[in-house]
């Protein structure tokens, strides 16, 4: 087989992988069967460098203590 295939999954397996129509699935064959993952697409510019992801961390803590920054200060922080 070339290209893709669509395929008919039960509703209950959808709404337990939390899968919409559309949604991209990773097949798999192990010893005991078929393996269906979900496949999140991802596109390479969204991604944070190591750098942003640790910056927004802890801004998430802070915000979970009720802290915040004042826009000045985070522009400074990120460089823009």
């Amino acid at each position: 087989m070339v290209g893709w295939v669509t395929a008919v999954l039960p509703k209950e397996i959808c709404e337990q992988l939390d899968l919409k129509e559309g949604d991209f699935v990773e097949v798999g064959v192990e010893k005991s069967g078929v393996v269906i993952r979900p496949k999140k697409l991802v596109d390479p510019d969204e991604l944070l460098t190591p750098e942003e992801e640790k910056l927004v961390r802890r801004g998430e803590m802070q915000l979970k203590r009720g802290e915040s920054l004042q826009w000045k200060s985070v522009k400074r922080k990120l460089k823009l």
